[in-house]
């Protein structure tokens, strides 16, 4: 059973001797979710490519301008203000579902690494700073162990564009510590797996950091430190966009409990 959005399973002993954690994009899926899944959400609900490609755009220019990843992340769940939770989480399962049938979704190396620790009955959990909408759907599929995301606020089932608890850069490194100390794990047996620079604090939280794909900084620094390498996302293959199925009625959206 998946734990709920940036929460731990119920405490309890780990039936391995370990704990993985997982970044998500690009660590053990081919694409950035957050992107693709509100290109895919905004094409459901009937809104023109023009207003994806505006609101990726903007955020682009504003990194390339020297916004921090911090910055980004809350601009970019803002546009979920006003929308209803149970509507969007409808929206990443299918999305989610959409994925799986239009390309190859989950790197194959990470995902070998990621069912070999489940048969060690190694506790694996992801870790990213993408939310519910797009993470549950993904740990149900891997049978994870448990999820830790982004927290959005919610107020009468709606978010409200806020961001309460962000999930990069040391943030992952914190939910890695609590983890270990609320299961009695040693940091020292187990795992984390990144593909990004702001990965580094996460990675060395534990004993056995694995570097995926080829990131130019975590590359020298897996060299200097003797660090596995698994291979990332192939370069010059885009993965095929999905595109909603539209219902009987011309309609493309899910149901809120489907």
């Amino acid at each position: 059973m998946v734990a709920p959005l940036h929460e731990e399973p119920a405490t309890g002993p780990v039936d391995g001797r370990a704990i993985a954690f997982f970044d998500v994009d690009e660590t053990l899926i081919a694409v950035k979710s957050m992107f693709r899944f509100l290109r895919f959400y905004l094409a459901g609900l009937g809104r023109p490519p023009v207003e994806y490609a505006s609101l990726r755009d903007e955020l682009l220019a504003r990194g390339r301008a020297g916004a921090s990843r911090a910055e980004l992340t809350r601009e970019y769940y803002r546009v979920y203000a006003g929308h209803q939770v149970a509507e969007v989480a409808a929206w990443g399962r299918a999305w989610f579902a959409a994925e799986q049938r239009a390309g190859t979704f989950f790197l194959p190396a990470a995902l070998a690494a990621f069912q070999a620790h489940r048969r060690r009955g190694d506790l694996t959990v992801l870790v990213s700073g993408s939310f519910s909408a797009c993470l549950d759907p993904i740990a149900r599929g891997l049978a994870a162990g448990a999820v830790i995301g982004a927290r959005l606020e919610v107020a009468g089932g709606r978010y409200t564009g806020e961001l309460v608890v962000p999930m990069i850069g040391p943030d992952k490194a914190a939910a890695v510590r609590a983890a270990t100390r609320r299961y009695g794990v040693a940091a020292a047996d187990c795992h984390a797996y990144g593909d990004d620079a702001s990965d580094v604090p996460f990675l060395e939280a534990v004993g056995h950091p694995v570097v995926v794909g080829d990131d130019p900084a975590l590359a020298a620094l897996a060299a200097e430190r003797d660090w596995p390498r698994l291979p990332g996302v192939p370069r010059g293959e885009p993965q095929p966009q999905p595109v909603p199925e539209p219902e009987p009625d011309g309609g493309a959206r899910p149901r809120a409990g489907a």
